[in-house]
């Protein structure tokens, strides 16, 4: 029975030996009481965790800032020597010593937003596009923190840093084009003209595409496919292999202006397939042919027959 005692008492010690030990078991582990009842083998192995306390349980105690990680706090009303007694720093009188004055009032004259107007509006119809330029994408080739070889989207740009705070969009433009040396593969939701005209020079395709916020967020989590949609017809050369089955769906564009854009071979639109030969990406106005048109046939007034005739 001492023997199974001693062997608990062991355990909890071992337990507890990341602390502070108590005073009472600091005693009985002290004891000669305690010695007698353990065996020699036992409590010369485990005499290292029983005896020897270095660590404490209140490091929490002396933990303390960096200097001038914070300002103290100014104590007003407290004598002439801190600089901010007897009046508080307020000053001597009037509305601003007595009370509150609120933010931008003038004293009782007309404000100047009602005397002149509030000018401008918020555009809630614009896209905040996340601005990227060429010679950053290189500068990630050449750490190899994105890999030429395969497709440059949305969700490899946010995997890799290079594009953060995504929410409508990505804009591919030509800042430092000259540095572009692979042939890259890049699908964004818009390109400038010069980006486009540098990747192809290059070698590489610029690919843009229709993206929503709820899509971009669930191409960053890998639950939806950052190309492939019901309407597109991408190659990126993913050869004859199966393709992965994703969890939602990539949707493509319902509005006008969206779809006209997308459709638009000038821009790279991953639409711009639907649009026929000499047309345009104009859904409602139709490119005039350069054909020229037929000439009516005029019908001939002469009677045909005698039985037509009146007289």
């Amino acid at each position: 029975m001492p023997n199974l005692l001693s062997l608990l008492l062991l355990q909890f010690a071992h337990e507890v030996s990341r602390f502070e030990m108590p005073p009472g078991l600091r005693n009985v582990c002290t004891s000669s009481q305690w010695s007698q009842s353990v065996s020699p083998s036992i409590s010369l192995f485990l005499l290292p965790f029983l005896c020897t306390q270095h660590r404490y349980a209140s490091v929490l105690s002396g933990l303390s800032d960096n200097r001038s990680a914070y300002n103290k706090r100014i104590r007003r009303g407290r004598g002439p020597s801190s600089g901010k007694g007897k009046t508080s720093g307020r000053g001597h009188k009037g509305q601003k010593q007595h009370g509150k004055v609120p933010a931008g009032f003038n004293g009782g004259q007309t404000p100047d937003e009602v005397v002149h107007g509030i000018r401008g509006f918020t555009n809630v119809f614009s896209k905040d596009m996340v601005p990227l330029n060429l010679d950053k994408i290189q500068s990630w080739v050449d750490q190899g923190r994105l890999d030429p070889t395969k497709p440059i989207t949305i969700k490899e740009l946010a995997a890799s840093r290079c594009a953060s705070d995504i929410k409508d969009g990505i804009k591919l433009l030509a800042g430092g084009s000259e540095r572009v040396s692979h042939p890259l593969n890049i699908i964004v939701s818009r390109a400038s003209t010069a980006a486009i005209a540098a990747v192809e020079a290059a070698g590489g395709s610029v690919t843009t595409r229709y993206y929503t916020p709820f899509s971009i967020r669930g191409i960053i989590k890998g639950k939806i496919d950052p190309i492939h949609s019901l309407n597109s017809r991408i190659d990126v050369g993913e050869g004859t292999g199966e393709r992965r089955v994703f969890e939602n769906r990539l949707p493509d564009p319902t509005s006008r202006k969206e779809i006209e854009y997308y459709r638009d071979p000038a821009k790279r639109g991953y639409l711009s397939y639907q649009v026929g030969e000499g047309q345009g990406p104009s859904l409602f106005f139709r490119t005039p042919s350069t054909a020229k048109p037929a000439k009516k046939k005029v019908q001939s007034k002469v009677a045909s027959g005698a039985e037509n005739r009146m007289w």
